[in-house]
């Protein structure tokens, strides 16, 4: 799925949903059920999507439209790719260690 969203800092709910063909309700509710999506809200409540929101709305979007997930599903997956994702920094980590340990002996 192509996006077609200009470059900017941050986008709103309209530019979002209209980008995904979804409604905003929708993207309120992902907000609820799913803890990586956290747009800033400025005094007025109005939302303001990152880039970095901009790419888990994909992921959410492709796990439950394109894939076919339910919502537990999909925040299975989630989740067991964030433990994954852990798992690797934690192992280069120890990879480093081990690596000046053998420098130094």
């Amino acid at each position: 799925m192509e996006l077609k969203l200009p470059e900017k800092l941050y986008y709103n709910i309209g530019e979002i949903s209209k980008a995904f063909d979804i409604k905003p309700s929708l993207l309120r509710f992902w907000e609820k059920e799913f803890d990586i999506l956290n747009p800033k809200k400025n005094l007025s409540g109005t939302r303001k999507y990152s880039s970095i929101d901009l790419k888990n709305i994909k992921l959410i979007y492709d796990l439950l439209k394109i894939k076919g997930f339910t919502l537990d599903g999909a925040k299975k997956k989630l989740k067991s790719s964030k433990n994954t994702i852990q798992v690797i920094k934690k192992l280069k980590k120890l990879k480093e260690k081990l690596l000046k340990i053998e420098k130094e002996i």
